[in-house]
């Protein structure tokens, strides 16, 4: 574990000085063909950085921040697009808006804030969660794959709360949240569009959908040039994901993620089609019943595509291993907060809460 945090540091130290290359140099450069030439040695090595780490949460999340967002926002930036324009002031928030899944918030009066007693609501499931890992082995595949669903929505969120929290501290501007209750979508459009992870349809929307549809819109309709924007920016997506499960496998490629994408992208688009004829404008689906048939169409596609890669590789015992490691390590650090006795799980994520 030691060697592994060494590794992690020196990963994003080097990550730090790319980055600073490019806020010094690829600044200066006109925008086009020449300031993306400046910035693809930085977007390579990116694509190996996550290669030196092992762990699943190192690696996964080195992965996610910058083989994936930072390298769509270098090249968007190219190209006087994406997050990274205007250009920030100051090298810290350059830095900070490259290489972390964050994006400012324009008008925080229109966004919804959670209230803090939901994130602590969470947090205490996620400390339920990790407890029921002891009896899995009585558990059917059906609530094992719930479980697991259930664990990396919930570990995501709040480990990208804390980060939100810190880094809206630091740069001291409000953040965009990143999930918005996607166990609430009546959707797949809701689902991936407004509610899931919401910095990357951001960023595929201007990387992906946007170009393809335009592109695609000269020679055809209006209604195919939308389905190929939509299609598209899912297929971008599964194929990143390949590159990430990679990362944490260390396994070639199966192609079983991509096919995950490739569902919801389809469904996506035909969704989003038949919203528009008069018949389905009309008819109104009952909202809980919606978002049965969308949470429900979210998991069990997930477990036919999306997770056999994941636990016959067995990374997921490894993600919940790994947590109950960094919690015990922790514990360690805050044992003088509870006198003689050591905090149990559940103690511990209401303190953290």
């Amino acid at each position: 574990m030691e060697e592994e945090l060494k590794n992690f540091i020196k990963v994003w130290i080097s990550a730090i000085i790319s980055t600073s290359y490019c806020y010094y140099l690829s600044t200066k450069i006109k925008a086009g063909v020449f300031r993306l030439l400046s910035v693809l040695p930085v977007c390579a090595l990116f694509l190996v950085l996550p290669l030196f780490l092992s762990s699943v949460h190192f690696s996964g999340s080195t992965a996610f921040a910058l083989t994936w967002l930072a390298n769509f926002k270098l090249i968007l930036f190219s190209f006087d697009q994406g997050p990274l324009f205007p250009i920030p002031p100051n090298i810290s928030q350059f830095i900070c808006l490259t290489c972390f899944p964050i994006k400012p918030q324009k008008n925080p009066k229109s966004q919804n804030q959670i209230p803090k007693w939901v994130f602590a609501i969470k947090v205490a499931v996620f400390g339920v969660l990790l407890q029921m890992y002891e009896y899995k082995r009585y558990m059917s595949p059906t609530v094992l794959l719930g479980l697991y669903s259930l664990h990396i929505y919930l570990e995501f969120e709040i480990l990208l709360v804390f980060l939100k929290v810190l880094l809206s501290i630091y740069l001291g501007c409000d953040l965009e949240p990143q999930f918005n209750e996607p166990y609430l979508a009546t959707s797949l459009q809701d689902f991936w569009g407004r509610r899931w992870n919401l910095i990357v349809p951001a960023i595929l929307r201007q990387a992906v959908y946007v170009p393809v549809r335009l592109i695609a819109g000269r020679k055809m309709s209006s209604d195919k040039a939308l389905f190929l924007g939509v299609l598209a920016s899912f297929l971008v997506s599964g194929a990143v994901h390949e590159l990430i499960f990679f990362y944490f496998t260390r396994e070639s490629p199966t192609g079983e993620v991509t096919w995950f994408f490739v569902l919801h992208g389809v469904c996506t688009a035909v969704e989003g089609a038949a919203k528009r004829t008069s018949f389905v404008r009309l008819w109104k689906m009952n909202q809980m019943v919606s978002r049965l048939f969308t949470v429900g169409f979210v998991v069990v596609t997930g477990g036919w595509l999306f997770f056999p890669q994941l636990t016959r590789s067995g990374m997921i015992e490894r993600l919940a291993n790994e947590v109950f490691l960094s919690i015990d390590f922790i514990k360690r650090q805050v044992f003088l907060l509870y006198g003689n006795k050591s905090p149990t799980i559940m103690e511990f994520m209401f303190s953290i809460a």
